[in-house]
């Protein structure tokens, strides 16, 4: 089998992108692949924060063209890039892998709770920003677009004291040094399907489906479909700080959500899975919607 995978051309993306390609060949040598490369308009609009731009689809709209056109098998994102919701000639596969979903910071002088005051902190997501703020409202929360690189280098060039990104990326990228601390669910709650690889598919692949049914991680795979759910459930986009985290072991979902200004906290716990979403999404929307 020869697959065609669409991805980002960022460093990351291409990383993630070939960590699928090598789960594939682990268990059928005889598959063999190719990384297609895109450039999206998320990767060519920095001079905004997301949840500014207000558009959907940022980061998959290329590449979704060329899957509809069948110049590519498959495409692989982070799960917390993709829109809440697919057109329904598109699918996602059964989840088989995913990393570290905390996010985490970065400093070249010292952890978050030690910068002076006025220090300079570089986020593009509102989610994040908005519950540090809850932590230190004395730090200067500034957008910050651009690859993982690209933010490293504005780091190590000063123009900012520190920087919040997912721990996924730079573990994925060989750069778990560049961790300065790494923030638990209680301080920063990570996106909905953080540290998730989503492959995206033709609906009517039906050979690629059943490919990745046999390969999933029922636990990966569970805990990424709740989270999702609830983001779909909200509407949830880029301009929505939402956040959501579900353990399979303590049957615990851990969620933060908000508006422009505010966000807020919650934790549900219930055995089965289908009673608890609905009781987190009752009880999240009674709040926020009156």
């Amino acid at each position: 089998m020869y697959l065609k995978i669409g991805s980002r051309a960022s460093k990351l993306a291409l990383a993630q992108s070939h960590e699928i390609g090598r789960f594939l060949q682990s268990v059928d040598p005889s598959i063999r692949y190719e990384i297609v490369p895109f450039s999206t308009k998320g990767d060519k609009i920095l001079d905004k924060p997301l949840h500014e731009i207000g558009q959907k689809g940022l980061f998959t709209q290329e590449i979704e063209d060329a899957l509809r056109d069948k110049k590519i098998d498959l495409a692989v994102h982070s799960l917390k890039d993709l829109p809440s919701q697919l057109d329904p000639m598109f699918c996602l596969a059964p989840f088989c892998l995913r990393a570290d979903p905390s996010d985490c910071f970065i400093s070249n002088s010292a952890d978050f709770y030690h910068l002076p005051s006025g220090s300079i902190i570089g986020t593009g997501s509102l989610r994040r920003e908005l519950q540090l703020k809850a932590l230190r409202n004395d730090l200067v929360y500034r957008n910050i677009r651009g690859n993982v690189l690209t933010r490293l280098k504005k780091l190590d060039e000063g123009e900012y004291d520190g920087l919040v990104l997912a721990s996924a990326g730079l573990k994925r990228l060989g750069l778990e040094e560049r961790i300065t601390q790494v923030f638990t669910k209680e301080e920063c709650l990570g996106a909905c399907g953080q540290g998730v690889l989503a492959v995206e598919l033709l609906a009517e692949n039906q050979e690629l489906y059943a490919l990745f049914s046999k390969l999933k991680n029922e636990v990966i795979d569970q805990s990424a479909r709740i989270e999702r759910a609830f983001l779909t459930a909200m509407d949830g986009s880029c301009h929505t700080p939402i956040g959501a985290l579900y353990d399979p072991k303590t049957q615990t979902l851990d969620i933060v959500y908000g508006d422009t200004d505010s966000i807020g906290r919650y934790t549900f716990q219930e055995k089965d899975p289908g009673r608890l979403l609905a009781k987190a999404i009752l009880s999240v929307k009674g709040d926020w919607n009156g």
